[in-house]
């Protein structure tokens, strides 16, 4: 059940119906001040950061997708030879299917054998922590395919609005506390698209998490790819009516990072192109982070996913060009016209 469902989710996703209806990443309400002359070389502009003890090429995650085990094995082979491609992290889908079960879904040891230099991240739900999930999960999690880090991902408007949803999320920060002082690796806590305020964030990284993914509102909405898969009218309708909830990425950006100043801060959620990227870099994030807007690409090739991020990578490249920024840290500093928050 659990993989039909996960194909479901991708097939909502891949037809276009898992978007807000109104709600916006917030990107738009700001633009980067042109500097008309740069005085750089755009060949020699440099966008690489480190990541997790890594050196990247440019500041880009691969985040979470996910899929039954057939499909989620041809995923997960190109994106990590995309990733070792253009030296970019990886972080795969849940792997609570292969922690279960005896299909991993293509989350083995090949994935490093792929992409052996760049960060790879583990991933399975906060809910599963009230239903048997531990630190032996979470250390098979790492172990399979040999992750820098783990993913813990919170979802409780999914999970909600999900008629097989996990509702019972009592006492959870003790226990992602606990893993994160547990874990050989560093722990990653991130929302899945409705992003996560700078008051949670404070309180997770005082129990002891490394970082930070906002994955605000903007991009995919889960309750509207539940909506679109669920069969009952009564439960749709109910799932529907949040298809709009949630924080814009770039507010929950901005937010994290003045609550949290030195914050290892991942931003995504509806993160469409490298001007985007470019924003999110701005108003915080340290690395941007796409799922939905590659997952074409993902389902189709090594080559189109390559295709696809190295379109990003020159947008981001453009970016820091027109902004007279040599490297992420003068982006950062880069004048801008409008305001998220007000």
């Amino acid at each position: 059940m659990l993989t039909d469902r996960k194909n479901q989710h991708l097939d909502v996703i891949l037809d276009g119906k898992g978007g807000s209806r109104s709600i916006t990443t917030g990107f738009e309400r700001i633009a980067f001040v042109h500097s008309a002359l740069p005085e750089l070389d755009l060949d020699a502009i440099d966008l690489s950061t480190e990541f997790l003890g890594k050196r990247l090429r440019a500041p880009l995650l691969i985040s979470s997708m996910t899929g039954g085990p057939a499909r989620a094995a041809e995923i997960n082979r190109n994106l990590a030879i995309a990733s070792a491609e253009l030296g970019i992290a990886l972080a795969v889908g849940s792997q609570r299917v292969a922690i279960e079960g005896p299909d991993a879904g293509g989350l083995g040891k090949e994935l490093r054998r792929l992409a052996p230099n760049v960060p790879l991240l583990g991933n399975f739900g906060a809910a599963q922590l009230n239903k048997g999930f531990g630190i032996d999960e979470a250390r098979r999690a790492v172990e399979m395919i040999e992750a820098d880090a783990l993913i813990i991902h919170i979802n409780p408007l999914q999970e909600a609005v999900q008629p097989e949803g996990d509702r019972d999320w009592r006492g959870l920060l003790g226990k992602i506390g606990a893993l994160a002082r547990q874990l050989e690796v560093p722990l990653v806590v991130k929302e899945v698209g409705a992003g996560i305020s700078g008051e949670l964030a404070q309180r997770l990284l005082d129990e002891g998490v490394s970082a930070i993914d906002v994955a605000g509102a903007g991009g995919t909405s889960w309750a509207a790819v539940e909506a679109g898969r669920i069969t009952d009218p009564s439960r749709a309708a109910i799932a529907r009516a949040f298809t709009d909830w949630g924080r814009p990425t770039a507010e929950a950006i901005v937010d994290v990072r003045a609550a949290c100043p030195t914050a290892l801060v991942i931003g995504s959620g509806g993160i469409r192109d490298g001007i985007d990227c470019a924003k999110a870099i701005r108003l915080g994030a340290n690395i941007v982070g796409q799922a939905a807007g590659a997952l074409a690409a993902a389902i189709q090739s090594p080559e189109a996913v390559i295709a696809h991020f190295t379109v990003m990578i020159e947008q981001l490249r453009i970016c820091c060009f027109c902004t007279g920024s040599g490297d992420l840290e003068r982006l950062r500093q880069a004048p801008l016209i409008g305001r998220v928050l007000q």
